[in-house]
């Protein structure tokens, strides 16, 4: 590494990402760190139940595969690796790689962060009442699956302050792993709020990998996936950093692809907690420099709280979903009619075996502009009627889908299968989130690199002024409506957006294409709008928050999911689809402005 500064790759967003990027990044990214996020809740209940068959397992062996394939490239570029593919089993993680490192004799040190692991505290924390942090639902009977604290970036720091080459966590958040770096290679300590801030930004932005390179971009037109690349963080001791993807691939790095990520799952952005910080990015500024290169800086920090969030999975009953083709004439009808005679068909079968009802049924006419509150499904020719069931017994599920083979005979002409096996049906056990917030001081961080094992100690005192506080004082444009003559127009022509969940709420950010837009669209998209918008799904309050470093609006609306995650038999459980949703709303714009019907992605 040349001058004071670090380049760090991305080069995975979940277990199951491609290979494509590891490639890319160790060739031709002059990266000093690669990054890689492994982890979701429902990873960390397969993973814990993997272990539970075999206690040599519960990582994600993906990190196994990549450094057989790279080690040699890793050792002769000098690229240390940072990855929380330990799961729940960082020991046994960092035991595969090494058995990897003797077989290509090359000595590499292998680090491993734990600790986070909570399970022993379940039944402590069950009989002192500790209670859900989202529902203040009480701790349940049942056993849980995993319970996991989320660690932050000190213990990271740690095992690479120790020599370690790669890097394996538990859980650990997303963005830490950037973070971790950072505060190793600059020294950073634990109270430099502003420049953790900024750190975790970095990492927030990559830790989706290509998301902030024209991954998911609302303008996606403007590009190609075919060699998508994957982003580069070069940063500097003072914070700030440029974003930028290895030359000659695909993708797009500029204003509206980098604030769209900025902005995903955030909720408050005046608050967005992690262990090390409380980061307040209204006020972070993103500057395109060069071509596919934006420079972040601004943002700012606050002490971070007190506590871990720990994220537990449990049983949850059992689902199934069914999905048919229904086309001809009032299409949507014939699905819904179909699926109301067969749950009263099953329902009577339920109270003659005396059995409970389903805890829970949806139905979906996808094709029908079901995610679409501008329009009706009337019109609809052709749709996949999608049924989602959950009951505590797998038997009553087996009923229905006994008794909706006969619809293809008996009920809507025009009614088929999707050929193939025509896999429908299939019964699985649910696994549900349950998180609560722990006390620092009850955890342990241990890492260990070579044989040496060292608690980390991290700040356990919280100093968090209070939610909302930066929020409050982000000096937002003031709304405005349109003067002179109007027009209709969908917010898309105005606007990028960038949604996402956090368990059971949705978070959905517009971003104005330009600043004059700003004060229109805070006029007309109003927290009450957007409640009364997406009223069919969302049964609680809308909060917006603002972002006046980037001229944006975040949004949060509760209950939204259907549970969320795992738990939710809605087609969208992850809210991926809200932004796309709200950028089909319209307002009124003045005629003056002569919007472009195809809006292109740069400034």
């Amino acid at each position: 590494m040349s001058g004071p500064r670090v380049r760090i790759g991305g080069y995975s967003a979940m277990w199951g990402d491609i290979q494509l990027p590891q490639y890319q990044l160790i060739r031709s990214g002059d990266c000093d760190y690669l990054i890689g996020d492994y982890l979701a809740e429902l990873t960390m209940a397969i993973l814990a139940r993997q272990k539970q068959k075999d206690p040599k397992m519960g990582y994600a062996t993906a990190i196994v595969d990549m450094v057989r394939t790279h080690i040699k490239s890793l050792h002769e570029k000098k690229i240390r690796v940072v990855v929380n593919a330990g799961g729940m089993n960082p020991l046994g993680c960092r035991d595969a790689l090494k058995a990897v490192c003797a077989k290509a004799n090359i000595d590499l040190k292998i680090g491993a962060v734990f600790g986070d692991d909570v399970m022993d505290k379940v039944e402590g924390l069950r009989k002192g009442g500790c209670r859900e942090m989202y529902t203040n639902e009480a701790f349940p009977d049942t056993p849980f699956t995993s319970a996991n604290a989320y660690f932050g970036a000190v213990p990271i720091a740690a095992a690479l302050k120790e020599g370690a080459d790669i890097v394996v966590t538990g859980r650990v958040v997303d963005s830490a792993l950037v973070l971790g770096i950072l505060m190793h290679e600059f020294g950073w300590r634990t109270d430099e709020y502003d420049k953790l801030c900024m750190g975790t930004a970095a990492g927030h932005l990559i830790e989706c990998s290509a998301q902030c390179t024209g991954g998911l971009f609302t303008d996606y037109q403007d590009e190609k996936w075919d060699n998508m690349g994957y982003p580069i963080v070069e940063a500097y001791p003072d914070g700030t950093f440029t974003l930028t993807k290895p030359p000659n691939t695909d993708g797009l790095v500029s204003f509206g692809s980098v604030a769209e990520q900025l902005c995903y799952e955030i909720q408050d952005p005046g608050a967005y907690h992690v262990p090390d910080v409380a980061c307040d990015f209204t006020s972070i500024k993103i500057e395109e420099v060069g071509e596919n290169v934006v420079r972040v800086s601004g943002g700012r920090g606050l002490p971070p709280t007190n506590c871990f969030k720990v994220c537990a999975t449990l049983p949850d009953n059992f689902v199934a979903m069914h999905v048919w083709l229904i086309v001809g004439h009032n299409a949507a009808d014939k699905a819904r009619r179909t699926f109301e005679a067969l749950l009263r068909r099953t329902r009577f079968m339920l109270q003659m075996a005396k059995m409970d009802d389903f805890e829970e049924t949806c139905f979906e006419a996808l094709g029908a502009n079901h995610f679409n509150p501008n329009r009706g499904e009337a019109e609809a020719t052709e749709v996949v009627a999608k049924v989602g069931l959950k009951h505590k017994d797998k038997r009553a599920l087996g009923l229905f889908a006994r008794e909706s083979v006969c619809s293809a005979v008996s009920m809507a002409q025009g009614t088929t299968s999707f050929g193939g096996t025509n896999v429908t049906g299939k019964v699985s056990e649910v696994l549900r989130v349950f998180s609560w917030l722990q006390p620092k001081e009850s955890c342990r961080c241990w890492v260990e690199v070579e044989g040496l094992r060292l608690q980390v100690p991290v700040p356990t005192e919280g100093g968090f002024p209070g939610s909302g506080s930066a929020s409050a004082a982000a000096s937002a444009v003031p709304a405005a409506a349109p003067t002179g003559p109007t027009r209709r127009a969908p917010l898309r022509l105005l606007c990028w957006a960038r949604s996402g969940d956090k368990g059971d709420k949705a978070n959905v950010a517009l971003i104005a294409r330009k600043p004059e837009y700003l004060p229109l669209l805070r006029h007309h998209v109003t927290a009450e709008r957007v409640k009364d918008y997406f009223s069919a799904r969302c049964k609680g309050a809308v909060e917006r928050f603002d972002m006046p470093g980037i001229g944006a609006m975040n949004f949060l609306l509760h209950e939204a999911l259907g549970g969320g995650g795992m738990a939710s038999l809605h087609s969208d459980p992850l809210a991926k689809t809200f932004g796309q949703v709200l950028l089909l709303m319209e307002v009124d714009v003045p005629t003056s402005w002569d919007l472009e019907d195809a809006p292109r992605a740069k400034l």
